[in-house]
């Protein structure tokens, strides 16, 4: 049996007015309601998540292990352990005004240093499992209440419970919160990851509060999506890789043309080695390096540990939309 480990680990190491585009018809089978849970719905819950991450804690957070990998996880066609799809689905991002620099165009892991909106909209996770503090990464995204953050499943539940203290830093740059701390109101993920951890619908969001009275796509700018998309195409994925040879502080970017994963999943596969702490972490296709804009179609999700150079991400189908669309209609308050 292949292990694959998943990529969640250590600290020094995102229903009115939901966004439609233009023309987009509704995929033809509706996919199962995200399964969901409150996180710190009030503000004196929020008060005390927002105490608790002190700058030693984020530090001294410690990786998770991997989930087992599940038999039987590729079996099926539009059934358990595959995506269902239907009819492509994108929306723009939300851009600010940040400096640029051109980077590699190709790249298995490097320091993002082109600037971009990319720098703002990307950020680490912190959460506590079991007892313990960890990190994950997570993407800022243009959604209807503009308070959404993507990320991985085992970002916001793992081993049959969900996180709890949950915090997006926006911008983190060696452990420096330019953007502040933004905490989670609710929780949402995949059915089948909810239920079975079947790492081909290893998808979540986040809904944080407003900070400061701002919610967080005005302040940070937010990432467009896309579902149902080809695959193969060319992307850049980015993360905050905390296990060595990284240490968690500075964004990390890999890029190239995707390929479909041949042993236990679903999945894109990358070359890319981007290690523990880069889960959940945002892939996008059509990303203009000028804006540091693109269209998030999968998150870091797990490695193969006889192939540490690739990485994995879930094909983004009606599951993930689904996902999406719920936590951009969710009250942030």
């Amino acid at each position: 049996m292949h292990r694959r480990v998943a990529l969640l680990s250590v600290v020094t190491l995102t229903l009115g007015g939901a966004l439609l585009p233009v023309g987009a018809a509704q995929a033809r089978t509706a996919p199962p309601k995200p399964a969901a849970k409150a996180a710190a719905d009030s503000s004196a819950e929020q008060r005390a998540v927002l105490r608790y991450w002190t700058p030693q804690k984020m530090e001294a957070a410690q990786p998770l292990a991997a989930p087992a990998p599940k038999q039987g996880a590729t079996m099926g066609t539009g059934g358990p352990g595959e995506p269902t799809t239907g009819t492509p689905w994108t929306t723009q991002g939300t851009a600010v005004s940040t400096s640029l620099r051109a980077q590699a165009p190709n790249s298995p892991g490097a320091a993002w240093t082109g600037g971009g909106t990319v720098t703002r909209t990307t950020g680490r996770i912190f959460f506590t499992y079991q007892g313990r503090n960890s990190s994950c990464s997570g993407s800022a995204v243009t959604s209807a209440n503009k308070s959404v953050v993507m990320t991985a499943g085992h970002c916001v539940k793992l081993g049959g419970a969900f996180h709890t203290n949950w915090v997006f830093v926006p911008g983190y740059d060696n452990g420096d919160r330019p953007h502040g701390t933004w905490v989670a109101t609710r929780l949402l993920t995949t059915q089948q990851w909810n239920a079975s951890e079947d790492i081909n619908f290893d998808i979540a969001a986040a809904v944080v509060a407003p900070l400061e009275g701002r919610t967080l796509v005005d302040a940070v700018g937010g990432q467009g999506l896309a579902f149902n998309q080809s695959r193969r195409q060319q992307m850049y994925a980015f993360g905050y890789p905390a296990a060595a040879p990284y240490d968690g502080s500075k964004l990390i970017y890999c890029a190239g043309r995707a390929f479909d994963d041949f042993l236990m999943s679903r999945d894109h596969g990358l070359t890319c080695n981007m290690t523990g702490g880069a889960s959940g972490g945002p892939w996008f296709r059509n990303f203009d390096e000028s804006t540091g804009l693109g269209s998030l179609n999968s998150v870091n999700s797990f490695k193969y540990n006889f192939a540490p150079n690739w990485m994995f991400g879930p094909y983004f189908g009606n599951e993930a939309q689904a996902v999406y669309q719920a936590a951009q209609s969710a009250n942030t308050l």
